[in-house]
This record gives C-alpha cells, structure tokens and sequence, in this order.
C-alpha cells in the first residue's frame, strides 16, 4: 500500500506518518528515509526532535538527502518505507552545491522518477509533503519554480499513491482511498 500525507508546516503530518508506517509494517522491516540535510542549528534542532518522536517505534533510519532511489541499496525492498520528506528532497536535488548555483530544473523530473520507483518496489510506503502553495502570493522566481515542483511531484505520488490524506492543525482529511 502506498500512502501520500500533505498537510501544512507543523500539523502534525510526520508522527501520522509514522503510526500509519508501523501499522502497515505490522511488526516487519521499518524504514525511516530522512531527506533533510541540516545546514544549521534550527535544522539539527528538527532532526533531532523527529528522532526523539519515533524513538522505540523500530525504525531503521537511511539518510537519503539525494538519489532517493539509492535507499534500495541497503534497504529490503519488502519492507514498509517512511519518506520523510518530499519538500527535504527537492530542494536538495534542486541546489546539490549550494543555494549561490542555478538551480536544477531537471530535480522536480528525478524526484518523481526515485519516488515513484519507492512506491512501485516497496511493500509498502508512506511519503511526506509539506502543503506550501496554495496561498495567492506571488513570490520570486526562486520560490515559484520551487512550489511548482513540488506540486508536480505531490500531483504524481497523489497520482500513484492509493490513499491520499492532507493533515490540517492536527484533523484528517482522506481525498482518495481510505484511512489505513
């Protein structure tokens, strides 16, 4: 089963994530893809508070900040995966050297390919996406190229995926299949 879970900056999408990752693990191999790649003290200050929430849930975590696809080579493929999450990955596929560079207008495209390619071999996977384009602003180009990625790569897991759910201030919204 492949599940998409979006939802707004801090609503609560990454411990969902997790309980339904180890529902549907139901007591095998557990897969915890970490994307994020911290540049700083706040970014170390997240990771650090997302391992201390899946503490003794049985996660083996991979870090994959790039080449998602690459989690295989470590990972049994019959396993239950946790991508946790989209929006980490492509902004690293984006500016593999650093945010001074142009940035990669092939990431959104390789995304897609390494994700969907989770979802077509794992036994299961869970992937997260944070909800960020939505509102009526217009930003820099920077910004807009990004937020258009994303939501191309969140309309293909959404696509792919058999149960979609947006997390809002914590309450579940299923827009396609049903709650594992």
């Amino acid at each position: 089963m492949n599940i998409f879970v979006s939802g707004g900056n801090k609503n609560g999408k990454s411990g969902y994530a997790q309980d339904i990752a180890v529902k549907l693990a139901g007591g095998g191999k557990l897969y915890y893809i970490a994307t994020m790649i911290p540049y700083d003290d706040e970014d170390r200050a997240r990771v650090a508070r997302h391992i201390e929430n899946r503490a003794g849930m049985g996660f083996e975590t991979i870090e994959a900040g790039r080449n998602i696809e690459s989690v295989f080579e470590t990972a049994d493929e019959k396993g239950t995966f946790l991508v946790d999450s989209t929006t980490a990955l492509l902004l690293n596929e984006m500016y593999p050297g650093s945010y001074e560079e142009e940035a990669d207008r092939n990431a959104a495209s390789r995304c897609i390919r390494g994700l969907l390619e989770i979802a077509g071999r794992a036994g299961n996977a869970v992937f997260v996406s944070d909800y960020i384009y939505s509102d009526a602003a217009r930003y820099d180009d920077f910004t807009e190229m990004y937020r258009s990625s994303l939501a191309s790569i969140d309309r293909a897991m959404a696509e792919a995926c058999d149960t979609v759910i947006e997390v809002c201030a914590g309450n579940l919204i299923v827009h396609k299949g049903e709650l594992p």
